[in-house]
């Protein structure tokens, strides 16, 4: 009986769950299709919630390296974390990376891009370990527009993608968890405790909440739960303010129509998507291509201070489908939020145009295709 091949392949990105979450499910779709017996995977990148509650349990090998990023707002503060970033984490980064990547010797190194990624495919690439990045923005982050030229194929989440070489770009979309596709309605009423026959409006405001999206919602509150329940992920940071200003403002009779949680997990959003009629949220890609994947009606409010303005332009990119509707902060007040709002179900449903025009552009195999893509890329030479 002959030797089992094995496979070796590092997974690498990170600063956000945006860059995570994809990065786990191509790693559980590649588990899917290559006996267990025949893989070995690795993740080298920064330590952050996210990395270390998803990877550990996902990887084989878990490692952690330093990694800093260049911080373009002014102010002594900024100039000190980037003097600290650029000439020591930075460069013990790349020593880490150096050290794991000589001793696991994968056979792939796949980037997801954030700063995260920087260091270890710039060792990959000293290695010749082939790379392959994905890019989840319609604008391609600046570690992903610097590292392209070292990849032998970059996927890309949305098919107008700039400042990607199209020689090289794969349109795949974004790789969403399975789990959040498994979703059950009535469960989700049981678990949130929202029974009511008004429809559900889902907040969300990314892994982390947003302030901004909180405060517009609390500022017209009564006004939203007279027509509306509300499941409100807030932010874990956020949770006890926001808990305690809902608690003092909505009034006591419309408080069942109204939950606000810290975070939703993978299971808990999986429900909290298919209790919602809408679902609002910033724009990152890990977002949108959830919520379309979900056939939910999206909402969107782009982070204003998103790198090279992405969100706003992932969002209208989305949009365009019909699947959606973008606000921008500048001139949004909660009186016209919540009239908008109203007026996506009356007179013609409009909610039901977008939902159906959601699952028109939705990917959920993304990640299926891209593990599909990295074991033929490792078996092509049998």
């Amino acid at each position: 009986m002959g030797k089992v091949q094995k496979y070796k392949v590092a997974f690498t990105g990170g600063g956000t769950g945006g860059h995570i979450f994809p990065l786990v499910s191509i790693i559980r779709e590649l588990k899917e299709i290559v006996p267990e017996e025949s893989l070995e995977i690795y993740y080298i990148g920064p330590k952050d919630k996210h990395s270390k509650e998803q990877m550990e349990k996902e990887a084989g090998k878990v490692r952690y390296i330093y990694t800093g990023k260049l911080r373009r707002y002014s102010g002594i503060k900024t100039k000190i974390q980037n003097f600290v970033d650029i000439f020591f984490r930075v460069p013990l980064g790349f020593v880490q990376s150096f050290f794991y990547l000589y001793i696991f010797s994968p056979d792939l190194v796949f980037g997801k891009g954030g700063h995260g990624s920087l260091p270890v495919i710039l060792t990959a690439k000293i290695f010749q370990i082939p790379i392959i990045l994905h890019e989840s923005d319609i604008v391609a982050g600046a570690t992903n527009q610097f590292l392209q030229k070292f990849s032998s194929e970059t996927f890309v989440s949305f098919p107008q993608t700039e400042k990607i070489n199209v020689k090289k770009l794969f349109v795949v979309g974004n790789p969403i968890r399975r789990e959040v596709l498994n979703g059950n309605r009535e469960k989700a009423k049981e678990i949130f405790n929202l029974k009511g026959e008004k429809p559900v409006i889902l907040i969300l405001g990314g892994s982390q909440g947003s302030e901004r999206i909180n405060d517009l919602f609390l500022s017209s509150s009564t006004g939203f739960l007279e027509y509306f329940s509300v499941l409100h992920q807030c932010g874990e940071a956020n949770y006890k303010q926001v808990f305690a200003e809902s608690n003092a403002t909505i009034k006591e009779e419309l408080r069942k129509d109204y939950q606000v949680v810290p975070f939703l997990n993978g299971e808990q959003l999986a429900h909290a998507y298919a209790l919602a009629d809408i679902v609002v949220s910033r724009a990152g890609s890990s977002s949108i291509f959830e919520i379309a994947a979900t056939g939910n009606a999206g909402v969107f409010l782009p982070l204003p201070e998103a790198a090279q303005d992405h969100q706003a332009k992932n969002a209208y990119a989305y949009s365009a489908t019909g699947a959606a509707v973008v606000f921008e902060e500048e001139n949004l007040s909660p009186h016209f939020f919540l009239e908008k709002i109203k007026e996506l179900f009356s007179p013609i449903e409009q909610v039901k145009i977008m939902e159906k025009n959601a699952k028109i552009f939705a990917r959920p195999r993304a990640g299926y295709v891209i593990a599909a893509y990295i074991k033929e890329y490792l078996t092509r030479n049998e």
